[in-house]
């Protein structure tokens, strides 16, 4: 398996984890991401940008299945509103592409906030930095590499995919 930034991160950080590698399921979407490592998408987390009025720029990870709610989100960081950043705007910010944006190794450190979710879970896979590769570890892990907090944001799982942001 290909090492990625994220997983050379977690090596020298000494931080346990597990590597998963799913470019041959052809998984694209959260959801199927789960199915082709046959994990719970509740464990499965997406990472999200988004952007408040003084390009100023805040990361939210949440479960594969659940839609970010943008009110809770503003609220969580102290903003009045957020929106999802552009996709095209992505890679110069983070240094990653839709898809394969980890909260591990962006270009620069933001304000990072965890559904609440997370903190229940003995381990929780996200993207190790490029589409196909995920990696797991417990979520206090990531205290040790990033700056976060634990906070409300998300709706339910959404009975449609459809216009749902599928970044994992």
């Amino acid at each position: 398996m290909e090492k990625t930034n994220v997983m050379r991160v977690l090596d020298q950080k000494k931080i346990p984890y597990t590597a998963h590698d799913y470019t041959a399921t052809g998984a694209v979407g959260g959801t199927e991401v789960a199915a082709a490592l046959h994990e719970d998408p509740d464990r499965v987390f997406k990472t999200l940008v988004t952007e408040a009025a003084g390009r100023k720029y805040y990361v939210f990870m949440i479960p594969v299945e659940r839609e970010l709610n943008l009110k809770k989100a503003a609220r969580a960081v102290g903003e009045k509103k957020l929106e999802m950043l552009k996709a095209r705007e992505l890679l110069p910010l983070t240094g990653y592409v839709h898809g394969g944006c980890s909260p591990i190794g962006m270009k620069k450190a933001f304000p990072t906030v965890i559904d609440e979710s997370a903190a229940a879970q003995e381990t929780i896979c996200f993207s190790a930095g490029k589409i196909g590769y995920q990696v797991e570890t417990a979520p206090e892990n990531l205290k040790k590499i990033i700056r976060f907090t634990y906070a409300d944001v998300t709706d339910q799982p959404a009975d449609t995919e459809e216009g749902a942001d599928h970044e994992v």
